[in-house]
């Protein structure tokens, strides 16, 4: 509330002046329902949930070696910035460049998961591609069907091999 003080005057009959008076203006009201109403948003507001991406780990084999994998039937993906994704059939194919989208990715899995019996993907990020690229490329592994997949750290030779597939595209450009 507000409050306006006034000084006591003597009793002396004077000339009645008027005078500015000060005003003190109680907060606590305010500052009690700032409290009430912060605290009454905390306790109704949810926090984001956590989505949760279930991926199939298989168990180690008890010392028996994994069997063997041969070239030809690994495609390799590996994320880059800006959306753009490559990708490669074996090991001694050169690097394709395609700009990510559900419809090419799609079509590219599903064909190359008819031609390609036992078809293993690995999935190679490098530092400027986006979570969110990683996990759509995981959902339209699932929703083509193939049945293997792996996430691999990325290398110097496929950090190369980006380097070259840019160099490459920046000769054509200027041709």
């Amino acid at each position: 509330m507000a409050e306006i003080s006034q000084p006591q005057s003597g009793g002396k009959a004077t000339r009645i002046r008027s005078k500015k008076h000060s005003t003190r203006i109680d907060m606590t009201p305010m500052v009690d329902l700032a409290f009430l109403l912060l605290t009454f948003f905390i306790l109704t507001t949810t926090l984001n949930k956590l989505t949760v991406m279930e991926i199939a780990v298989p168990e180690k084999p008890n010392g028996a070696p994994l069997p063997p994998i041969t070239a030809n039937r690994v495609v390799t993906f590996i994320l880059d910035g800006d959306d753009k994704l490559y990708w490669r059939h074996g090991i001694t194919d050169p690097l394709e460049s395609i700009h990510y989208s559900h419809a090419a990715v799609n079509k590219l899995l599903t064909t190359k998961n008819a031609a390609i019996n036992k078809m293993l993907v690995m999935i190679k990020a490098t530092d400027r591609s986006k979570y969110k690229n990683l996990v759509d490329i995981i959902d339209e592994i699932n929703e083509a069907k193939v049945e293997r997949y792996c996430i691999v750290d990325i290398d110097q030779e496929d950090k190369d091999l980006i380097k070259d597939a840019l160099r490459k595209q920046n000769a054509s450009r200027l041709n």
